[in-house]
């Protein structure tokens, strides 16, 4: 029997590494493909000032899935969880099945209904204003305790902050672009396949709204949080993400 493909689609800010024992959980079963986003390790650095939009992610992705020949499952986080969905919009006949921790489809929120949940996304500045070093300290700070709370950035090792430094040209445009995005419910609930959002009880309301809306809206949604879990959940918690997006792929093959 031929084995099933899943693609795993990192975070904006990391590689592919986040996903390795994911994907070592899943190497018996499937065949894994984990590749580095345009900008992000083996896919090499994406040039500081040249425009980028996610949409080519999106073709970068489409060209690796149509390769394999079959549809693909797709488990993403963050913004690779936002990828997910909309190359399951662009083109559903490759996708097999989601499973997504936190994506960032932050269309989905009502202008009305979610107006507390949308007010938060103003709080982080919407201009990249690099200092001599060529990154933008202040608006890295303000992305990384966005999602993590007040004095995050300074938390993390030296080694984390100079790899966020060296990718912040692209990470800035991703948030930019996909921040503009207007997808919205009616949209997402053409997605038919099976599709699991998993996310943090701990993480900012703006993203637990966006995961209880996406359960609600895909006809074969559901949602998940767990508890004392925030937004870098696949990292911090990686044996409870991934043993619920590992479950959700057997049952579907079972």
């Amino acid at each position: 029997m031929t084995q099933q493909t899943v693609v795993l689609i990192h975070s904006g800010g990391f590689t592919s590494r986040q996903w390795r024992k994911l994907a070592e959980a899943l190497a018996p079963r499937y065949r894994v493909l984990a590749p580095d986003l345009l900008g992000y390790g083996e896919s090499g650095p994406w040039p500081d000032g040249k425009p980028f939009h996610f949409r080519q992610d999106l073709d970068f992705l489409e060209t690796l899935i149509e390769a394999e020949g079959e549809p693909v499952h797709l488990a993403g986080h963050s913004y690779g969880g936002f990828l997910a969905l909309q190359l399951a919009l662009r083109r559903p006949e490759l996708v097999r099945s989601i499973a997504a921790y936190e994506p960032v489809a932050f269309g989905i929120l009502d202008e009305v209904e979610d107006a507390d949940a949308r007010s938060a996304l103003a709080l982080v500045k919407r201009q990249w204003e690099p200092d001599a070093s060529g990154a933008d300290e202040e608006w890295l700070r303000q992305f990384v305790e966005w999602w993590n709370g007040a004095g995050a950035w300074g938390r993390l090792n030296e080694e984390t902050r100079a790899a966020f430094r060296s990718v912040g040209w692209k990470l800035f445009q991703e948030v930019m672009t996909l921040g503009a995005d207007q997808t919205d419910g009616a949209t997402y609930a053409t997605i038919a396949v099976p599709a699991l959002f998993l996310g943090g009880a701990s993480s900012p309301l703006t993203e637990r709204r966006v995961v209880e809306k996406l359960g609600a809206a895909l006809p074969r949604g559901t949602a998940h949080f767990f508890p004392g879990v925030g937004h870098m959940g696949p990292i911090s918690h990686a044996a409870l993400v991934n043993e619920a997006i590992v479950g959700h792929l057997i049952l579907l093959s079972s």
